[in-house]
């Protein structure tokens, strides 16, 4: 089969976990399967809404530059340039399946062009792009409020303080002075030496972005429920967001849950647990993530108590990782920066425990996976999916969502004592072979195509 995946952006430059799944599931797939993958990226050294063409690891992607020259609010999931982009793609490349991962940077027309040339359509609910204009974390960071229900009035107010309207009024300086990859540059380079500098740069910056209403969220909230209709099938990888979704208008019928599936790597040798206790985190350094609740517990624990070792790129939100240093000053912490893929094994042996600090509804994190595949328990943070993968405290333990005190009294057992920690990762469950989600989203592929197919299924 010819099969199209649609993602937000890509490797190598974008490392997230949807990124890193979709690339996994789509190199598996190509040695049985014409796969291409389509994604945006934001390059103002280019032309807005060109279209480039390369390989990443055998796999064809095509590439469309989003700058987020934004001439109002619906550009921002429709932009006629990027749907026209997107039209020209469908034609070149005639997919029998439409596989959307997130339509964030392309546009919600994307599912309507497919339709129109008869291409059946499924989707992996990654995260809540769809129904959350601020970037899918469902959280309104001014007013730390996590958005158990989607308020456009609220959303009408978050949306000029997000990343996305950071983008739009960039580019709007940046067309401005006509030179936009030269400004790019020096604000790449302002952002990671004088992070505050950059926040406040930024902030004058947004009132040149696009106004935003309650009206205007409405109806984006409306072109994401003809999304929802014209998709054939949501596969979600956890029960949180398969009924968050489902209470946001999906179809229950439409809904299958399904986690990720991965490829196993190799575990190093691992020394017990001991004092000090050996903490780790992986992932975006971004406030959504919690990062800072981890250095903030550990100020509640004795000094002596607990090392921890922070892998990630600070270049994705200097400011906050800046603030991260001067929080961590004094305390055991380690800021290790980002790895390759084919370090996880050594990544992972050097901890004790992974935590995971989220403070928005998490899907699946591929962390915990990863985890688990190396024999490390987690202690994550009881909000969206997480609880999933910890059944009956199976792997690891949980605290309340953003609380520092309540994250501490989970570690203080396990820095009392270190033999729990093993007990915990003697109880770690069983993780998804990537082959065996390879198989079933095969059956679903050929279901959805109408062609034979084996017995297997999402399960």
């Amino acid at each position: 089969m010819r099969i199209l995946h649609a993602i937000h952006d890509f490797l190598p430059r974008h490392r997230a976990g949807s990124e890193i799944y979709a690339f996994e599931l789509c190199r598996a797939l190509s040695s049985r399967h014409d796969v291409t993958v389509l994604c945006a990226d934001y390059d103002p050294s280019q032309p807005h809404g060109s279209v480039r063409w390369r390989v990443h690891d055998g796999l064809p992607v095509a590439e469309i530059v989003n700058n987020w020259a934004c001439a109002s609010f619906e550009d921002t999931y429709r932009s006629p340039l990027a749907t026209r982009r997107i039209a020209q793609i469908l034609r070149a490349m005639q997919p029998d399946v439409l596989h959307v991962h997130n339509l964030l940077n392309l546009s919600f027309d994307l599912p309507t062009l497919a339709r129109a040339r008869g291409v059946p359509i499924a989707a992996t609910l990654h995260d809540y792009t769809l129904v959350c204009p601020s970037g899918g974390q469902r959280i309104h960071r001014a007013e730390e409020h996590l958005c158990r229900a989607i308020d456009p009035s609220r959303c009408a107010r978050c949306f000029p303080e997000s990343p996305i309207c950071d983008q739009i009024s960039f580019a709007a300086l940046a067309r401005a002075a006509g030179a936009p990859g030269t400004l790019h540059r020096v604000a790449t380079a302002v952002s990671r030496r004088f992070p505050r500098v950059a926040v406040r740069a930024r902030r004058a910056a947004r009132r040149a972005a696009v106004p935003v209403t309650t009206a205007q969220v409405e109806a984006r909230l409306e072109a994401a429920r003809r999304v929802f209709e014209l998709v054939d099938l949501f596969v979600a990888p956890s029960q949180s967001i398969a009924s968050e979704f489902e209470r946001l208008g999906v179809a229950a019928s439409k809904i299958r849950v399904s986690d990720y599936g991965f490829a196993p790597f190799d575990r190093n040798g691992r020394r017990p647990p001991s004092r000090p206790l050996r903490l780790g985190y992986v992932g975006s350094l971004v406030w959504h993530k919690g990062v800072h609740l981890i250095v903030d517990a550990m100020r509640q624990l004795p000094a002596d108590a607990c090392e921890l070792k922070i892998f990630g790129d600070p270049a994705v939100s200097p400011e906050y990782a800046g603030s991260l240093r001067d929080r961590s000053a004094g305390l055991p912490v380690q800021f290790m920066g980002g790895f390759p893929r084919d370090r996880a094994a050594d990544v992972y042996a050097q901890f004790d425990v992974l935590v995971v600090p989220s403070l928005w509804l998490e899907n699946s994190p591929l962390v915990i996976h990863e985890a688990f595949m190396s024999g490390v328990p987690v202690i994550g943070a009881r909000v969206g999916g997480i609880p999933d993968l910890m059944p009956d405290g199976r792997g690891g333990l949980l605290f309340d969502r953003g609380s520092p005190p309540a994250l501490a009294a989970a570690l203080r057992p396990l820095v009392e004592e270190p033999s729990r920690v093993r007990a915990l990762a003697d109880s770690i469950p069983r993780v998804k072979p990537l082959d065996e989600d390879v198989r079933a989203w095969e059956a679903v592929y050929a279901d959805l195509a109408g062609a034979a197919a084996p017995a297997a299924r999402p399960r």
